[in-house]
């Protein structure tokens, strides 16, 4: 080989590549705006599970403390009944009403959990839809620019 003789890479191989290196760089920062965009989608999906945990959290020790102030008035009429027939009706009375309020709580609770479930999972359905459209329009805005410049070296 001669050491006189230079090899130059010609300017369309130079400018394909810069082309090529370009896109392939657009093509990065679209995956990675899908990226962040999804993780942005489950912050906020995070946020809310947290929000409805907050708020079962909160109604639990709101019916929590209505049970005990009830068990509270039931003992005190318990104490005052005059005989053991009224000490039984009071009984009966509280318990049937008891079941009753604590029905009503865990339906309310069931039905902030199902609410809850229901917004994470349209949240990250969300997410995931826009991650892949996003994903889908930067392969194929590289794909269309791998294409066009293929296409300018050809010519």
């Amino acid at each position: 080989m001669n050491q006189g003789m230079k090899y130059e890479v010609p300017a369309e191989m130079r400018d394909f590549a810069e082309k090529s290196v370009d896109q392939a760089r657009k093509a990065f920062d679209g995956f990675i705006g899908a990226a962040q965009k999804a993780m942005e989608t489950l912050e906020g999906s995070s946020s809310t599970m947290q929000a409805s945990a907050t708020d079962a959290t909160k109604r639990t020790l709101t019916y929590a403390e209505q049970n005990i102030t009830a068990a509270f008035d039931h003992a005190q009429k318990l104490v005052r009944a005059r005989d053991l027939q009224e000490a039984f009706q009071l009984q009966s009375d509280f318990a049937r009403t008891q079941f009753a309020a604590m029905q009503s709580q865990m339906k309310d609770l069931g039905e902030l959990a199902s609410s809850a479930a229901r917004s994470a999972t349209n949240q990250a359905a969300s997410a995931a839809g826009q991650a892949a459209a996003a994903t889908r329009s930067a392969v194929d805005q590289a794909t269309s620019a791998m294409n066009q410049g293929g296409r300018s070296t050809e010519s």
